[in-house]
């Protein structure tokens, strides 16, 4: 008998599981714009108490552009911000949405992404570009995003109140991370915890579906 996952409930990271993305790429590309003497603080960006707010929807995007203006000292426009902080985002392969749409037939499906309003939006673009969709909504029955729920991974709040919004027992339940501590941090409360280290990971886990 084939090995197929013993779950009701499958569960997506959205950053190099379903999205791929580039941190060193966008951190580059800020250094450009950048002089010399603030090289150091693109490795303190994604550090920084107001981008962790910001991910739990604790500040809106004008303040965090606000921000990012000041922890840089550039006088940058939105437009430049938003581009440069969306500069992480790469694609969305095919083949993944592909894999979603036939796993919908026989699970229920869901994200769980520490995200933005900024990131978010530019993300629903590229759906929008690439697969004619508008959302996640036809794809995935729930979507969880940290910047709605005001809650943020690992913490264990975020998977109870997922799993409480899923009205499914945490044993139930497949998670797809592509950090550690996320794995960790829903592996502790009893999620069966993937760690996707490369783009083949969700494909041979659930090959035999």
């Amino acid at each position: 008998m084939k090995n197929v996952p013993d779950a009701d409930f499958l569960i997506f990271d959205l950053g190099n599981v379903i999205v791929d993305i580039d941190y060193r790429k966008s951190l580059e590309l800020i250094k450009k714009e950048l002089p010399e003497n603030h090289h150091d603080k693109t490795e303190q960006f994604y550090l920084t108490d107001f981008h962790k707010k910001y991910e739990k929807g604790e500040i809106n995007s004008t303040t965090f552009r606000n921000e990012v203006r000041e922890f840089f000292q550039q006088d940058w426009n939105n437009e430049k911000i938003d581009e440069l902080w969306n500069s992480l985002l790469n694609n969305i392969p095919p083949e993944r949405i592909e894999l979603i749409s036939k796993l919908k037939e026989k699970y229920t499906l869901g994200i769980l992404s520490n995200t933005n309003e900024i990131h978010i939006e530019a993300v629903y673009k590229m759906l929008h570009k690439d697969f004619e969709l508008k959302n996640f909504d036809s794809l995935f029955h729930h979507v969880f995003l940290s910047h709605e729920m005001g809650l943020s991974k690992p913490s264990p709040e975020i998977y109870l109140s997922m799993l409480d919004q899923l009205g499914a027992k945490p044993e139930r339940v497949v998670f797809f991370d592509d950090l550690e501590a996320n794995v960790k941090g829903a592996a502790s409360i009893g999620i069966q915890a993937v760690h996707v280290t490369g783009p083949h990971v969700i494909f041979d886990y659930l090959k035999n579906v």
